[in-house]
């Protein structure tokens, strides 16, 4: 009697053509399984685990339905990574709270399909089922690289995402956090491309598994070993970042705006030494040019030089922007965001939707924000020159490789109120701990209403304010690492060794 087929893997349908919902299933739980890898979760081995079953299916199905499963994991993986996505629906429940469901259904749905479109590629690449799992594995990898650039980029939950928190995360040095996608997917393989056919299952998947444990194992001691040895000393600059939990709902209220106000002043004003005063995104409720009274009293409060989120008003434009101001209340240099959020910050087309009164989501003055010209050096009083970062553009790790010259330190002053509570804000910490890790730089991250942060140039957290809670950190700015591979060659290199492997399926598929 034939033994009765495991439900993971995929029937190989005769008809061709979308599988039965039902055999859908399993690709749908693999998915939801392999985000616990990510922040808030940090379940790292979850990740390579269920992508090594989700392989094993896609290598056993045919190539017609390949792209289905591909979609009902993506899916699931999405689904529970950017399920934060609805928070911001959620600020006014009464005008926004009905989009929320649709909001996560689209992100999802187009997150899947960065997972299904690839997939279905690759499997027409490739021939027999080691060579499908291997072109599939490539093509997730790929995927992940270019979720970075296809409609401005969204970079947010890539594969590799899950091993920040482990000794893994120092790899992003050499390779970028594309690289822990192309390591993750590694792992992931081993057991599919190693299979023993003809053999018991444990005896068919031990040379993989055998063979993932001894590169985590490497890879994990490698980790350690750049953990272990020195960071360069302090700088002798201290700053002071002031997180003053500003609450989304509330944060534009006049009455409450004053109570935030009042708090920043306080804060900045308590007793300590400090070189800098640093405020988050946005800090207050008025334009930069609407402000020349008050310019004065923030420096006072700051005991000298303050870096701060302000709105400004150029003409009909308008820009979410830092402003660096000396002790007088001077404005010496100011930074204006260039990587907006679609539909949030700019809506696209947003002159024409204008005339008809649709304008951009989450920007507070007129229909939008404009874009900054790009990446700028800062100084601020003393403090060595810094590449700020407002918000969503820490999530694009390219945008760190476009100065002249090498900055001392990265500073991110955002507003994770829209985040919510449960994972955004995390996810969003990780994301910058990572760009400490590929740039050899400390990261300096002041948020409304947290997770500020001083993270050091290998990505650990020196200090930190938690989630929803006012408060101060007054820190020395932790030294830098010299310039790493990673901040030499970028990702040029992961994705000439995934070219390489698609290049390796394609000749195998042209000698059969």
């Amino acid at each position: 009697m034939r033994a009765r087929r495991s439900s993971l893997v995929p029937p190989r349908l005769a008809r061709r053509g979308r599988p039965p919902l039902r055999d859908l299933a399993p690709d749908l739980g693999l998915g939801l399984v392999a985000a616990l890898g990510l922040a808030p979760f940090g379940i790292w081995g979850a990740t390579p685990l269920a992508l090594s079953l989700l392989l094993w299916r896609l290598a056993r199905a045919r190539a017609a339905a390949v792209s289905w499963h591909a979609l009902a994991a993506g899916f699931g993986w999405f689904a529970l990574a950017l399920f934060w996505i609805t928070e911001p629906f959620l600020v006014d429940v009464a005008r926004h709270g009905w989009m929320a469901p649709f909001a996560l259904l689209l992100m999802a749905l187009g997150g899947a399909l960065f997972w299904a479109i690839p997939c279905w590629a690759a499997a027409r690449l490739a021939r027999g089922w080691r060579m499908q799992a291997l072109a599939i594995a490539v093509a997730l990898a790929l995927s992940d690289w270019l979720r970075g650039w296809i409609f401005t980029g969204f970079p947010w939950a890539m594969i590799g995402h899950g091993w920040i928190d482990t000794p893994v995360a120092q790899w992003a040095a050499w390779t970028g956090a594309l690289g822990l996608s192309i390591l993750t997917l590694v792992l992931a393989a081993l057991p599919v491309l190693l299979w023993r056919p003809g053999r018991s299952p444990v005896t068919a998947l031990l040379p993989g598994i055998l063979a993932a444990i001894v590169l985590t194992g490497a890879t994990w001691a490698l980790g350690l070993a750049r953990l272990a040895s020195p960071l360069p000393p302090d700088s002798q600059t201290s700053l002071r970042i002031v997180q003053p939990n500003a609450a989304q709902h509330l944060k534009w209220d006049p009455e409450w705006a004053r109570i935030f106000f009042t708090r920043l002043l306080d804060l900045s004003s308590e007793p300590g030494d400090h070189d800098l005063v640093i405020w988050p995104e946005t800090a207050v409720n008025f334009l930069l040019e609407d402000a020349t009274d008050l310019l004065p009293v923030m420096t006072e409060a700051a005991g000298g030089p303050l870096v701060m989120g302000i709105q400004r008003r150029e003409g009909s434009r308008f820009y979410n922007s830092l402003a660096a101001l000396e002790p007088g209340g001077r404005v010496t240099q100011v930074y204006d965001k260039f990587h907006l959020v679609p539909f949030g910050e700019y809506m696209p087309w947003g002159d024409a939707l204008a005339r008809i009164g649709i304008g951009a989501f989450a920007a507070q003055q007129g229909n939008g924000y404009s874009a900054g010209p790009g990446p700028v050096l800062m100084t601020a009083g003393d403090a060595p020159p810094f590449q700020p970062l407002i918000c969503y553009e820490a999530i694009f790790s390219r945008h760190l490789r476009n100065l002249d010259a090498r900055p001392a330190w990265l500073l991110q002053a955002t507003n994770d109120a829209w985040f919510g509570r449960i994972s955004g804000p995390y996810q969003h910490l990780a994301q910058a701990r990572l760009r400490a890790i590929e740039t050899g730089l400390p990261m300096v991250r002041a948020a409304n209403t947290g997770v500020s942060a001083v993270i050091d140039a290998r990505g650990r957290i020196r200090d930190s304010l938690p989630l929803n809670v006012a408060g101060r950190i007054d820190a020395p700015l932790p030294g830098a690492l010299p310039p790493t591979p990673w901040s030499r060659s970028g990702d040029l290199p992961a994705l000439l060794l995934l070219l390489a492997a698609l290049l390796g399926v394609a000749a195998g598929r042209l000698r059969r």
